[in-house]
């Protein structure tokens, strides 16, 4: 398992963690999800064998936030 912790820009409420937790957290490989509204942040735990983290990116992006 890898974990790495993601900026995101335009996070600013309940929906938003539900969002992101909800579309990242259905992906293969993905084990755990958690946003920080307060620093910003996505913390992401998953198996880079089965998804790739531009596929973590990209899923963030889709649901129309800024991935740093």
């Amino acid at each position: 398992m890898e974990k790495t912790t993601l900026n995101v820009q335009g996070m600013s409420c309940g929906h938003c963690i539900q969002s992101i937790e909800g579309s990242v957290g259905e992906l293969t490989g993905v084990t755990a999800v958690n946003v920080n509204l307060d620093s910003g942040t996505v913390r992401v735990e998953f198996n880079p064998n089965e998804v790739p983290l531009d596929k973590i990116k990209e899923t963030i992006d889709d649901q129309g936030y800024d991935v740093q």
